[in-house]
């Protein structure tokens, strides 16, 4: 270790707190915000500096829940970590991959992801380096021969030394060779908002200066009101607080998933997953309970094998190896124990083919696997023995002995093996599953289940556990193409036989035909599919590549509490886009009315800190407690249609209305002192209307937010009012407010109808489907 020589990570998993504030103080906005306020202190105008306030909070709110989220997440990664066997002074320890040194000897198991580069010195592995190679295909590994960290082993079992550590490792040099180009795949909500945050940062600059050239040349206006006027109009164009918001409702919901004993290894994961509307899910540990239970053999030639010899042959192939997944377990418990036939040689079991050999001298060769594929052809003659047990739910195993040694590569020699028996092997379905599956069909998800066990027995355990549409069920192994796959897909509920790449390929099927999938498993054999889901989620029990390359792991490997992780990300979402919609109001207004005023002699008429006064009652603190309620409706559309779509209306009613005012002041040659307080108060009047609709339906708390924004907006305007620069309006100065108060509501309901009635013509020239309702909230 003093000589680094040891297994550290190159990189956290999560940010430090300095990149955490360092991000959070050093943004765009700041920066524009910061340059603004030293335009203001330039000529005086110390008072409209308010907006310098939220930008301060934001900063700290941002920085105090992401360092919250920080602290929650390495807590959870540090008690779900995988721990590596190591031999140390001749005993076997239990070591986290980073405690390991360079020429460990470390033993590695089937489901486990390799740490680090090392040789195998004893024993014999299948490896899968899809993740590092791309490559499906099952790589074998005997003494002698390399295994490169960040692959994983699919079965066998061996010790290897460490040759490359840390830094130096296969999968870590990949990493530091690619990070210039690395691109984190983000979701379609934070896309969305940085486009929104680049078009409004490139429009920033030449608004300005056009703005103030307007109003300093054209307008002849002083030098201070020309520059309050621009930053007035820029501030209006900046969601200062959208970013921050969505910022820390992910941080807080990654809390509430801590809490929830769910790890979110991808803060991008939550909307994805709130958004899913198929859910893939293996039968066992998911559906079932991952602990099974071996029955009786079921004597198939009674004249050459009775129930003492089969059990002591069964012994003998299960007492001296170490298991390698549920179902070895399980046989390892009803018949381990051990004999006294010596083991010569070994085939590991592996998901493609689906059976394990062992060679013995004075015995021979047994194999042990599902019945379709150690029978192949031949399976017509345990049919009428097997299906009965199939169709109760079993998954049942046909133990054989065959001439000479099974070789995975040339497959079995058919024709020269002696069925001995069939054992069957049992789960027990979850209790919560009916459940759980009922939530995921009220909520419009399509559950479809892929295992690697006859579909029969598959589709009956399915159909007790409650999920729609378990009668329809496949065989995997029929379904020879792409084409046949994605046929299927779209057909079929139960999938069995399935191979770790079909997996993969259903996957991909389904996100061809537009759906967002969601991935469950804990096996090795889940690893390609969890990889290539939308959202991968593993069980931390199962196996440590599948925690390794899921988006969420359920530490407690309970399955019944992904409802309430699914409402968690359709929670902050909803609401992020309920609260956008408020931002975007204020940003439309104050772009259109920016654009108009560099074509039409008029001064802007509001000022920074009114501009402030109005975000604050009717945004900010509204957004911010409307983002952490619960809300947990289906999501549809896409994120920044949906916003703009929303905001539109409220945003084309500030603007008519405001305009108006401007001809009355130009009419009845108000001065603009005048202007602008009546543009402040019509503004508080629409941003209030605004929210009574995204409040609605009302509950205690939405009646307690608007009249409580009622009173604060009421409350600063008068009590601020000469801060604020807002004059005591006279009889002339209230009736106009008073009209263009009265005019708010109708003005909104017209500027929603003619938004309804362009988005669907729009829908209609461009064949859209989501209909006009799922994209106005209001």
């Amino acid at each position: 270790m003093a000589a680094g020589l040891d297994n550290r990570e190159v990189a956290s998993p999560t940010k430090t707190e300095a990149q955490i504030i360092r991000e959070n103080i050093f943004t765009f906005f700041n920066l524009v915000f910061v340059v603004l306020a030293a335009l203001l202190a330039m000529v005086g105008s110390f008072a409209n500096m308010g907006f310098l306030g939220v930008v301060v909070c934001n900063a700290v709110i941002g920085i105090f829940q992401q360092l919250r989220s920080k602290h929650a997440v390495d807590k959870l990664t540090l008690v779900t970590v995988h721990k590596v066997r190591c031999l140390r002074g001749g005993e076997m320890l239990e070591l986290p991959p980073q405690a390991l040194v360079r020429d460990d000897i470390v033993e590695f198991g089937a489901g486990e992801q390799i740490c680090a580069d090392a040789v195998v010195r004893t024993g014999s592995v299948q490896v899968n380096e899809a993740l590092i190679t791309g490559e499906a295909d099952p790589v074998s590994k005997q003494p002698g021969d390399g295994l490169r960290s960040g692959s994983f082993v699919m079965s066998g079992r061996c010790r290897a030394q460490l040759t490359r550590v840390g830094a130096d490792s296969y999968a870590n040099r990949l990493m530091v060779e690619a990070k210039s180009d690395v691109r984190l795949a983000k979701s379609e909500m934070m896309r969305s908002l940085d486009r929104l945050i680049r078009f409004i940062g490139l429009i920033l600059l030449p608004f300005g200066v056009m703005l103030f050239l307007q109003q300093y040349d054209v307008l002849a206006l002083s030098l201070r009101d020309s520059i309050e006027a621009t930053v007035a109009a820029l501030i209006g164009m900046i969601p200062e607080g959208l970013y921050l918001l969505t910022s820390v409702a992910l941080a807080v919901s990654m809390i509430r998933l801590a809490r929830r004993k769910v790890l979110a290894q991808d803060m991008n994961c939550i909307e994805t997953l709130a958004r899913v509307d198929v859910l893939c899910v293996d039968k066992t540990g998911t559906i079932t309970e991952a602990a099974m239970e071996a029955g009786d053999p079921v004597l198939l030639d009674e004249t050459h094998w009775n129930a003492e010899l089969t059990r002591e042959a069964l012994q003998a192939f299960y007492g001296e190896s170490e298991p390698e997944n549920d179902t070895a377990r399980a046989m390892c418990r009803r018949f381990g124990g051990g004999s006294g036939w010596v083991r010569q040689r070994a085939v590991p079991f592996n998901s493609a083919y689906k059976w394990s050999a062992a060679t013995f001298a004075g015995h021979g060769s047994f194999v042990i696997g599902a019945p379709e594929f150690v029978a192949g052809p031949r399976y017509a003659e345990l049919a009428a023995q097997v299906e009965p047990y199939l169709s109760r739910g079993y998954r049942v195993l046909l133990f054989a002995s065959c001439d000479g040694e099974p070789e995975p590569e040339t497959g079995l020699p058919v024709s020269s093996l002696h069925f001995i028996a069939l054992i069957p092997v049992a789960n027990r379905i979850r209790p919560e599953a009916p459940q759980t599956f009922r939530y995921f069909a009220e909520q419009g998800v399509a559950v479809r289940v892929i295992s690697g066990d006859n579909p029969v027995a598959v589709s009956e355990v399915a159909r007790q556990a409650g999920i729609e549409g378990a009668e329809k069920y496949v065989d995997a192994s029929t379904l020879r193409t792409n084409e046949d796959i994605a046929s299927a897909a779209e057909r079929y509920t139960v999938f069995g036989r399935v191979t770790p790449e079909q997996k993969r390929k259903l996957v991909k099927a389904m996100q061809d035909a537009g759906h967002i999938v969601a991935m469950t498993g804990d096996g090795v054999n889940d690893v390609l599919a969890l990889k290539d889901a939308d959202c991968g989620i593993a069980m931390a029990s199962g196996a440590q590549a599948a925690s390794q390359v899921a988006q969420l792991v359920l530490t407690d490997s309970n399955f019944a509490g992904l409802p309430a992780v699914v409402a968690e990300g359709r929670r902050v979402i909803n609401n992020i886009q309920r609260s956008a919609s408020l931002f975007l109001v204020k940003n439309i207004f104050s772009f259109c009315l920016s654009l108009l005023t560099l074509f039409i002699a008029m001064p802007y008429p509001l000022q920074p800190l009114q501009l402030t006064l109005i975000s604050a009652t009717t945004i900010g603190i509204p957004s911010f407690i409307l983002a952490l309620e619960p809300n947990h409706e289906r999501i549809r559309g896409h994120f920044l249609r949906n916003v703009f779509y929303a905001a539109l209306p409220g945003g084309l009613t500030d603007l008519i209305l405001v305009l108006g005012v401007q001809a009355f002041a130009y009419a009845f040659d108000l001065p603009n002192a005048v202007l602008s307080t009546i543009c402040t108060l019509v503004m508080l009047g629409v941003g209030l209307t605004v929210l009574w609709y995204v409040c609605r339906p009302f509950t205690p708390l939405h009646i307690a937010l608007w009249t409580g924004m009622l009173v604060l907006g009421g409350a600063c305007a008068w009590i601020f009012a000469p801060v604020l620069e807002l004059v005591t309006l006279d009889l002339q100065g209230i009736l106009i407010l008073l009209v263009f108060w009265a005019l708010t509501v109708p003005v909104m309901r017209g500027m929603r109808a003619a938004v309804a009635a362009a988005v669907r013509f729009w829908d209609k020239l461009t064949g859209y489907l989501p209909s006009v309702q799922e994209r106005l909230p209001f």
